[in-house]
């Protein structure tokens, strides 16, 4: 039982450890610019663009915009990100679904 309780309070420190470490922000002097992407037709009327977006990657921002999704419930609207700017830099503050 001791054995079990140990690994278990040991799994609970690493997946707390790694959720402080992918919660930090990232700040850039100057912001990256988007790849100019062509936007396609809609594979159906309920797909949402989906533009303009950026994730953190091994400390550097990735461009993952430019593609069509579905919205994960029917009525939900997407927000679009946006680039912040504080004393330390500019950061990205991520694009979400939203209730209408």
């Amino acid at each position: 039982m001791k054995k079990h309780l140990v690994r278990l309070a040991m799994a609970f420190g690493i997946i707390m450890a790694i959720s402080f470490t992918a919660s930090a922000q990232i700040y850039v002097n100057v912001r990256p610019t988007p790849p100019v992407i062509v936007r396609t037709a809609p594979p159906s009327p309920r797909h949402v663009w989906i533009g303009e977006e950026w994730e953190t990657r091994n400390g550097v921002y990735v461009h993952t915009g430019g593609h069509w999704a579905m919205p994960p419930h029917p009525g939900w609207v997407w927000i679009p990100g946006h680039w912040a700017h504080a004393h330390r830099g500019h950061y990205w503050i991520p694009g979400h679904w939203r209730r209408r």
